[in-house]
């Protein structure tokens, strides 16, 4: 199985991409992390929030690879300890697909997105900046991969 994280937002800030860039690394021989950027809508006076978001939403479905399983990060979605996470993902891995996580904009995912997905997972019920969200997932995915290889990188 290989992964990508679809995200919204481009450049990001380089203690971001090196933080990526390492749990990538870590994570290579487990699950293989590729990240998609997707360009953001257009904002600001005059502009239609609503028209944006569904602009990116059709931009993050057309970087999701053919039969991926959808996993939306939202944060109506569940949230899940590490320990369940690392069952999420063996239950993916048992599902035989790929896995795509998405992050949307400001305003979140367009509807169509939020429709297509398997899954939606919360990292909680605080609000995280969008590019810290893409750090925060290839960790806990690392953090679940190494659980269910009893690496000790997980000590509870």
């Amino acid at each position: 199985m290989k992964a990508r994280l679809v995200a919204v937002g481009e450049r990001a800030p380089a203690w971001v991409a090196e933080g990526f860039a390492e749990y990538r690394k870590r994570l290579s021989h487990w699950l293989p992390l590729d990240l998609a950027e997707v360009e953001p809508g257009l904002r600001g006076k005059g502009r239609d929030a609503a028209r944006a978001m569904a602009d990116e939403g059709t931009r993050v479905l057309a970087a999701v690879p053919k039969g991926a399983l959808l996993v939306a990060l939202d944060g109506r979605g569940r949230a899940w300890s590490s320990e369940e996470l690392a069952q999420r993902l063996q239950h993916w891995r048992n599902g035989g697909r790929d896995l795509a996580l998405l992050v949307g904009g400001p305003e979140g995912h367009a509807p169509e997105v939020l429709s297509a997905a398997d899954e939606s997972w919360s990292l909680g019920p605080l609000t995280l900046p969008h590019m810290l969200v893409r750090l925060v997932v290839a960790e806990q995915l690392y953090r679940a991969a190494a659980l269910l290889a009893n690496h000790p990188y997980h000590r509870a």
